[in-house]
């Protein structure tokens, strides 16, 4: 049976509290480091590694930690999960993003379907429209291939397949994958659109409008927007679009599109990279085979989130550690680092993938809880962010836990030789120097140059990104922010916080307004 309780009830995690501290700067000097960084760690399969040496743990630490990830089931629980459980207490829905990569348990009914029959069926079917573009088959009223795709969509719409597509992009040109090129509308800052469409040419471009329910505002606006455009050109539009949506949605049956692919209640959007609103856009700039791939990647990540052993489950111990720093050690932040120029946006990514999911203060049945749960996520690539924000992470009154990423090779094959020493050698030093800079610090008489360290770091160490190691990357911070999720006791799976927003913009617009809200429209002229 499994019971959902507030963390701060549970006996395990008050016995966590008073396991001693580690003191990070002394275990990581000298010997003692290089023992731990051959200790901590944990595979995550093909090549990928979680590094954890840095980290303020041990093995006291570990076994109180594994203790709690045993009282608060947290296996059971992803269990229940992707056997079909309704774990969404919020809008009482099934959470089945898993499906969209595998077949992790007992065969999943809803909607009078089998739900991974469902979403295999519209991956195939995605594959089959997209094949028929690159070959030939669909093209534009002129009878010539389409060469760009643009998504419209925002939040889980944009961030994710946005992120996923600029990872891959240099990979897929160099591996001979290179499909057609990928553009994004999310805002609903006219200049969002008219700058996409100003940098291409809408007769050969192809528009994957994404929304579930039909009724996004600013996507509809944007999708307006394009419409406009192609009609301004002397196009029709419906032989342009595309639309990923429900099976209920108004777009779904729509003659405005030349082909809908579908997605359903039970896959939030910040989980829906892996569904088609990732699976179109990702198949026509790549190529089908290569989304296959990022989902083999995530399967995998899945498939070990399900081991009972914490030192064995790579997502589960990273989602430990991070309940440690927040609940235990206070830290309120946590910086995303990848070294690895393809991730660029993928902390944005990560940014509304946790904070969205754990950004909660009541439990799963609306009752207030007494203690913190996700923290503030942000990041940027390094080395760029060296010459930015580390300066705070570095020598900053707050404590700032990091999640490094890190590759023994490029994407493009292409280096040069500096100083006896290679681009990426260059950049592989920078993250292993300062992974040991924030851990152990530097003393000095001279309080400016002054180190305290004792900073914690993980790092996910792979060979090279590729379509795999990304869906494997997607996947484990996936299955962390559940994980957490589950321990905070907080529904992760839906996102109120950001209705009301939308509530009071939409009375804006139709000027039912007063008091502050009336104001501030006037000073905007809306």
């Amino acid at each position: 049976m499994i019971n959902w309780n507030n963390l701060d009830t549970i006996d395990s995690y008050q016995a966590l509290s008073k396991v001693e501290k580690v003191d990070l700067a002394k275990v990581m000097s000298g010997e003692n480091g290089a023992d731990r960084v051959k200790k901590y760690s944990v595979s995550m399969g093909d090549g990928l590694a979680l590094n954890y040496a840095a980290k303020q743990v041990d093995d006291n630490v570990l076994a109180a930690l594994a203790k709690l990830a045993e009282d608060t089931q947290l296996v059971e629980k992803f269990e229940a999960l992707y056997n079909g459980e309704v774990i969404n207490t919020g809008e009482k829905r099934l959470v089945l993003h898993h499906m969209t990569r595998g077949q992790l348990g007992e065969a999943v009914m809803a909607d009078g379907v089998d739900k991974r029959t469902f979403y295999v069926e519209q991956q195939n079917k995605i594959a089959e429209f997209a094949n028929k573009v690159h070959n030939g088959e669909i093209t534009n009223a002129a009878g010539e291939k389409f060469t760009t795709v643009v998504q419209i969509g925002i939040g889980g719409s944009d961030l994710g397949p946005r992120a996923m597509y600029l990872a891959l992009e240099n990979w897929a040109k160099v591996n001979n994958t290179f499909k057609m090129e990928a553009k994004f509308i999310s805002n609903v800052d006219p200049d969002d659109a008219a700058g996409v469409l100003n940098t291409i040419d809408v007769a050969h471009s192809i528009f994957v409008l994404v929304s579930k329910s039909g009724t996004t505002l600013e996507t509809l606006t944007n999708e307006s927007f394009v419409k406009d455009a192609l009609k301004n050109a002397g196009l029709d539009a419906s032989k342009h679009m595309i639309a990923v949506t429900s099976e209920t949605s108004p777009l779904a049956k729509s003659e405005d599109y030349l082909a809908a692919f579908f997605m359903d209640d039970y896959i939030g959007g910040r989980f829906s990279s892996t569904s088609a609103v990732g699976g179109a856009v990702l198949s026509l700039a790549f190529g089908p085979e290569v989304f296959a791939q990022f989902l083999e990647g995530a399967a995998m990540e899945d498939a070990l989130a399900k081991n009972k052993d914490l030192l064995e489950n790579p997502a589960m111990l990273d989602a430990l550690i991070g309940v440690y720093e927040r609940n235990i050690l206070g830290y309120q932040n946590t910086a995303v680092l990848p070294y690895s120029q393809g991730l660029s946006r993928f902390p944005a990514h990560l940014q509304q993938l946790d904070m969205e999911s754990n950004g909660k203060s009541v439990n799963r049945f609306g009752e207030p809880v007494n203690y913190v749960t996700g923290p503030v996520i942000f990041g940027e690539p390094g080395t760029n962010g060296q010459h930015s924000f580390y300066q705070l992470l570095h020598q900053g009154t707050d404590i700032v836990p990091l999640q490094f990423v890190g590759f023994k090779n490029n994407q493009m094959g292409k280096d040069v030789v500096i100083q006896n020493t290679t681009s990426q050698q260059k950049l592989c030093a920078n993250v292993v120097a300062q992974i040991v800079a924030f851990a152990c610090g530097k003393a000095d008489e001279n309080r400016n140059k002054n180190f305290e360290g004792g900073r914690p770091s993980s790092i996910i160490i792979g060979e090279q990104l590729t379509p795999k190691t990304l869906g494997a990357l997607l996947a484990h911070f996936e299955n962390k922010v559940m994980f957490q999720g589950f321990v905070w006791n907080v529904n992760s799976f839906d996102q109120e916080g950001v209705q009301l927003g939308k509530v009071l913009a939409t009375r804006v617009l139709a000027h039912e307004t007063d008091g502050a809200l009336k104001v501030y429209s006037d000073l905007l002229n809306i």
